[in-house]
């Protein structure tokens, strides 16, 4: 299967037009105001969603079998604390603990007008219908009910191409995941047709073994964390996104932040940014300085953010450059410190220039002890990207060495 970006353009825009009538469905059924957040297109691994859906937290959802013009299956699981509004909303009355039959009833309708808005939305992008199955009311605390005995579920190390869409309530919480899991087949076929003439594409087991790539640079980053401040940290959340490049900086909490920032040019080219809240940019600064100011992001503070921003930029791209068998080279740190989304709306601006869409390579780091995060994101140069993922050996991936090293005896005389 091959990735076209144009034709993952038209999925995208396909998920964005059934969240707006999905959004609209559920105003007019519930009286609830809403809004379309953030659309995206994930690339995951089994083992990741089901650790996403995993969290001890009680879910009810509805789930459709989808045939004919897109094969699959798509399923809107609730927070239960949400289902219970919904079930307010509509029957007026408090729902029972264990979901009875009008309960479900209530919910399910919900979900089916919803999952319908959806699908209408992705059929008039796609200019074919999408047959749907009756649904199915489901409910547990893991993943195993909602997508256990699916043949399109992936396995832990299968990297599925996954539509997610949010929907928000105005004034009211009610909280909720959509997922489509289309059949590969069916969704070759699709992407196929959509291609641009004239257009490569990118092979899928290469965006597979790049995916692999970018999980090892994540995994060096927590390393060199743990290495020059002593915070033990592990990869937490990761993902592979195609976006809109201008809903990028709606996925910046509204929160100071510190970081650094880097271009890089190569093969591939663009950016990478290392963002923490205030708190943790603290940790690191009382962990690499001796004696640390009161000013932690004066001159000294800054200093030792950078410092240790150059050896995580490092320790992310020498994997890629050594599987590439190429040179990729990442400019001089800069420092940032400002609000939310006002972090990466230069880097948007600059790539917009030339594309519209973009892959993210979206991870987080978290310490296991203290209230520490580090949110990385990697975004290449669209065309870059295609040239480098065909050149890619994806056998050499497992073999990839980092080359950067951690001077931690450097770092603090330096500071």
């Amino acid at each position: 299967m091959k990735l076209d970006v144009n034709a993952l353009g038209t999925f995208y825009r396909m998920a964005r037009e059934g969240a707006g009538l999905a959004a609209g469905r559920l105003t007019s059924m519930t009286g609830v105001q809403t809004r379309v957040g953030v659309t995206k297109l994930n690339f995951m691994r089994g083992s990741e969603i089901r650790a996403e859906i995993d969290d001890g937290s009680e879910k009810v959802g509805v789930r459709v079998e989808l045939s004919a013009g897109l094969e699959g299956h798509s399923i809107i699981i609730f927070d239960r604390d949400a289902a219970l509004q919904v079930v307010q909303t509509l029957v007026k009355e408090a729902a029972s603990e264990e979901f009875d039959e009008m309960d479900q009833s209530a919910v399910t309708e919900v979900g089916q007008i919803m999952t319908n808005g959806f699908i209408d939305g992705w059929a008039d992008v796609l200019g074919t219908v999408i047959d749907v199955s009756t649904p199915d009311f489901i409910e547990g605390e893991t993943a195993e009910p909602f997508f256990g005995d699916l043949e399109t579920a992936p396995s832990d190390e299968d990297l599925a191409l996954l539509f997610r869409s949010q929907i928000e309530a105005v004034g009211r919480e009610i909280g909720y995941k959509h997922y489509l899991l289309p059949e590969h087949d069916s969704m070759s076929e699709i992407l196929e047709r959509q291609r641009v003439d004239g257009s490569d594409g990118i092979e899928y087991d290469k965006l597979v073994g790049f995916d692999k790539l970018a999980q090892q640079g994540a995994t060096e980053v927590a390393s060199a964390v743990t290495t020059l401040t002593g915070i033990e940290t592990v990869v937490e959340i990761r993902r592979l996104n195609f976006v809109s490049l201008e809903t990028i900086p709606e996925e910046i909490a509204n929160e100071k932040k510190v970081g650094v920032a880097f271009s890089f040019d190569g093969t591939p080219s663009g950016y990478l940014l290392f963002l923490f809240d205030e708190a943790s940019a603290r940790e690191i600064v009382e962990a690499t300085v001796p004696s640390p100011p009161d000013n932690e992001f004066g001159e000294m503070g800054t200093s030792a953010i950078k410092e240790l921003g150059n050896i995580m930029a490092s320790g992310f791209l020498d994997g890629w450059a050594n599987v590439l068998d190429t040179t990729i080279d990442h400019s001089p740190p800069e420092f940032i410190h400002d609000m939310g989304a006002a972090v990466i709306d230069p880097v948007v601006i600059d790539l917009g220039e030339n594309q519209e869409y973009a892959f993210v390579f979206d991870t987080q780091i978290q310490a296991a002890d203290r209230a520490f995060d580090c949110d990385i994101y990697a975004i290449p140069n669209e065309d870059d990207l295609e040239r480098a993922l065909n050149d890619l050996d994806v056998d050499r991936v497992e073999d990839a060495k980092t080359t950067a090293e951690f001077p931690v005896d450097e770092v603090e005389s330096d500071t």
